[in-house]
């Protein structure tokens, strides 16, 4: 095979901006009918990642004049302070959408905290009826992550229509959002895991692959069917302690026709999809 056929980089950095352009436009005509579109984002204890999460999503929403709203609780919260709390948000006009952020400390049920939020305001898409919004086509809240790999493959201008797309991976937030996202843009949808018996088996046969696995470059070249489209979900440290995703880069990117990097890829579009979802919810609040 020869080496000059490189895959095309499908940039998030440059779509988060273009797409924040367009949720700051949105803010202004809000703002202009006395409505500011709010988000509350709420982190109990210390989790060091947690906290760099939220510091992001916080200036995302200054970044285009989403008011936030940040309530920081120490560890010890209890879980009925924090459920009183997402009562009290849920109830506030000037709030759209609730986040808690997650891991929550072990004695509160992460579970028990994102059935609590409003589904009007569930800007994470988690909640059950979120999930079951979705997963019979209603207008409901999409989880961020997946939502932002769907506005990544429409920016490459590929149609989905009839594309057999894998998505590796089964989880709540990613792997399962992101089959049911693709089966509604019309793709033949295949999902593998930690169970599926030969993985490249099915790799090989997609046109589209999404990768959220949470395991360092376990998609290889020899995986991939020539000019395929791969998302990579993946955020892990390699050996030397770098940032990398599922997919092996370097191998992958000289099969494909379009990739995501890691950072730089995924990453950015989840807070830019929470902002949309926030908005989203702000427009229709006053409806």
């Amino acid at each position: 095979m020869t080496m000059q056929q490189h895959a095309q980089i499908i940039d998030g950095i440059a779509l988060s901006a273009q797409l924040r352009t367009d949720v700051a436009k949105r803010v202004l005509a809000l703002k202009a009918r006395g409505v500011t579109p709010g988000l509350a984002v709420i982190l109990v204890g210390e989790d060091p990642a947690s906290t760099v999460y939220v510091r992001n999503k916080v200036k995302a929403c200054l970044d285009t004049g989403v008011r936030s709203v940040f309530e920081k609780y120490e560890a010890s919260m209890t879980q009925a302070d924090l459920l009183a709390r997402i009562a009290a948000l849920n109830a506030d006009p000037t709030v759209h959408g609730i986040l808690v952020q997650m891991p929550v400390p072990k004695h509160i049920d992460p579970h028990k905290v994102i059935e609590a939020i409003a589904v009007t305001k569930d800007v994470d898409g988690y909640a059950t009826l979120s999930a079951g919004e979705l997963m019979t086509g209603a207008t409901g809240f999409r989880p961020c992550t997946p939502y932002g790999c769907m506005q990544l493959i429409a920016s490459t201008g590929v149609d989905l229509r009839g594309k057999h797309a894998v998505v590796i991976g089964r989880s709540n937030t990613v792997g399962k959002p992101m089959a049911l996202m693709l089966l509604q843009a019309n793709a033949t949808v295949t999902v593998c895991h930690s169970a599926t018996a030969d993985i490249g088996h099915h790799t090989r046969q997609a046109d589209v692959i999404v990768a959220a696995v949470g395991k360092p470059k376990m998609l290889t070249a020899d995986m991939v069917k020539p000019g395929a489209l791969v998302i990579d979900v993946g955020m892990n440290r390699d050996e030397q302690g770098k940032l990398c995703g599922d997919v092996d880069f370097a191998g992958v990117k000289a099969v494909a026709s379009f990739i995501t990097p890691v950072p730089g890829g995924v990453g950015p579009m989840t807070i830019t999809m929470l902002l949309v979802n926030t908005l989203e919810a702000a427009e229709r609040a006053i409806k």
